[in-house]
């Protein structure tokens, strides 16, 4: 594949490989097309929804819509249907929210070709960055994503500890150090069998960002990627990190809405 893949093409790879053909990401997710619909299945602190849907009529992504409904709530699992801006009916967003889907917020995904990536060996002084390989690492992953992003980590570093212990080969998570003190962190997720590798829960703490510990912690997951055979990077970019990756070469795709349905309680 050239370094020169337009964005569309890309697109349409990830839409093939990594939605349609989407694989488990631990022993105890399952992963099924029901219909038109692609949906993971996994415990509680996993990652349960919907991959891709691909509707011909109004009436049937409403009756999809209705099935995945009873199917994650009858195992009282709360669930996502990641919806993008491409994804048909047009107006699939509006009927998830009329069966009582809650929209969080836009996201871009952007992707970029290794070889295509402006990255530097460089790190910020007084930063080490280092592989996370055990509990106590995950710990300090943990630490940084509620501080970076003000939320709960007790699912995440649950599911991050679970990979890293029995799929090794899926998942690689780095930490960056100031001394001992973890100031950033992130992972990527490498899917076997596949042109692409996600970037993930990149995050530094507020008194330590605008020094390039991102881009940082970016360049570390890429080389992990390009050396186990992944071609693409792909990543759901928020509004802070869209103009740093911008310049590390990446190219924005679409748009991803995330549509959260919980069971009641």
């Amino acid at each position: 594949m050239p370094v020169t893949t337009a964005p569309a093409a890309l697109l349409a790879l990830y839409d093939r490989e990594m939605r349609r053909g989407a694989r488990p990401d631990g022993p105890d997710a399952v992963v099924e097309r029901v219909g038109r619909v692609v949906r993971r299945t996994a415990p509680a602190h996993g990652w349960n929804g919907i991959e891709w849907s691909g509707f011909v009529s109004a009436r049937e992504a409403d009756e999809a819509i209705a099935g995945q409904i009873a199917h994650y709530t009858s195992r009282g699992l709360p669930f996502e249907w990641k919806l993008y801006a491409h994804d048909e009916p047009a107006d699939l967003g509006e009927r998830l929210s009329a069966a009582g889907f809650t929209a969080g917020p836009d996201e871009t995904p952007m992707a970029a070709e290794t070889d295509a990536l402006t990255l530097t060996d460089s790190v910020p002084d007084g930063i080490r960055v280092v592989p996370v390989t055990d509990a106590a690492g995950v710990d300090q992953v943990a630490e940084v994503h509620e501080r970076a992003f003000g939320d709960d980590a007790s699912r995440f570093s649950r599911r991050l500890l679970d990979a890293l212990t029995t799929t090794p080969d899926t998942v690689a998570a780095v930490l960056a150090l100031a001394g001992d003190v973890p100031v950033g962190a992130a992972r990527v997720e490498l899917t076997p069998g596949t042109s692409f590798a996600g970037l993930w829960g990149g995050g530094t703490v507020p008194e330590w960002r605008g020094r390039g510990i991102y881009r940082a912690l970016v360049t570390h997951r890429a080389r992990i990627a390009a050396a186990r055979g992944h071609r693409v990077l792909h990543v759901d970019a928020s509004p802070r990190s869209r103009p740093i990756l911008r310049g590390l070469g990446f190219a924005p795709l679409t748009v991803t809405t995330p549509y959260v349905y919980e069971p009641p309680r």
